[in-house]
């Protein structure tokens, strides 16, 4: 009995023990397979004479090789968010992590730098030039800083919300440095909203990038259409809007749906590629965080196009 006893206690140890080397072995290669990020570095603006925060994802890989290369996810927050949004709120590097290990996410690296409140544009009064700092130092910036592939191929933007309309005003303005855009939710206004946007919230929303007081038809402005990406998906040509990428997300109770649906609309009509999808959600994390995974995916395709 004694000796029985004894037997079956030591092969229990033996197999707690067995058990407990392969939780070590496990969580020591999820360790290992999860990217770094690091938030809330500084970049110094010759142009706008300020230091620009941004965040930035880096694949697990990265640092191993010095002679390996990565493309590069530019990626915007919305309006009152910071840099640390699509980490802290938005988790997109476990989204990233996760689409690595299954094969499905290219390794990239992820930037997200921080566009207060001025939706990622110029200022009319050419005071505040954030567009042309983000694309003449930002970029360029990273490419000498970190292990990128500084090609437009390799080179995507996405967004939410403002920084969705931010993502698709830069990819149609500047196709010569994106090859494709990810866009949810995305801040884009048609012409008969934006007129009818009551006072107090249009001020508060657009008076840094607009001024204070402009009512109805007077907001039709150039810059505004200009800016505009339902404008600019009309007045741009086939050949130039289809030599990007395009995905476009929104949720089925977003109060942005109508002006996400007018660009798909106007895409379609001009047939121009791209893909559209919209889901059971609102304007809110619970919408953009199952998602984001996505549009890693469709960036990825985008990455390994012609390989």
């Amino acid at each position: 009995m004694k000796k029985s006893l004894k037997k079956r206690t030591q092969g229990s140890w033996a197999n707690y023990a067995l058990i407990l080397l392969l939780s070590l072995f496990i969580t020591t290669s999820l360790a290992q397979s999860r990217g770094k990020v690091l938030q809330s570095l500084k970049f110094q603006s010759q142009l706008l004479d300020s230091a620009i925060n941004y965040s930035i994802y880096l694949p697990a890989s990265y640092g191993k090789d010095a002679t390996k290369t990565y493309p590069v996810f530019y990626l915007l927050h919305g309006y009152t968010d910071n840099e640390t949004a699509w980490v802290n709120k938005g988790w997109v590097d476990q989204a990233a992590d996760q689409g690595i290990i299954a094969g499905q996410v290219e390794e990239m690296i992820i930037v997200m730098p921080d566009g207060g409140l001025l939706w990622y544009l110029n200022q009319p009064n050419g005071k505040f030039n954030y567009e042309d700092m983000f694309i003449e130092e930002l970029i360029p910036f990273i490419d000498k800083t970190y292990q990128t592939k500084p090609d437009r191929k390799y080179r995507a933007i996405g967004g939410l919300s403002m920084g969705g309309f931010g993502a698709l005003g830069y990819a149609m303005r500047h196709p010569n440095v994106f090859g494709a855009c990810v866009a949810y939710s995305s801040g884009i206004r048609p012409d008969d909203e934006a007129v009818l946007i009551p006072q107090n919230r249009f001020d508060r929303l657009y008076e840094p990038m607009y001024g204070k007081n402009v009512q109805g038809k007077d907001r039709l402005s150039k810059h505004w259409n200009d800016n505009n990406p339902l404008y600019l998906a009309k007045k741009l040509s086939e050949e130039q809007l289809n030599t990007t990428d395009w995905y476009i997300s929104c949720g089925d109770d977003d109060f942005l749906f109508y002006g996400n649906i007018m660009l798909h609309k106007t895409f379609r009509d001009r047939k121009i590629k791209h893909e559209f999808r919209v889901y059971d959600g609102g304007h809110n994390w619970n919408y953009w965080r199952p998602y984001i995974g996505e549009g890693l995916n469709f960036i990825t395709t985008s990455f390994r196009k012609d390989i």
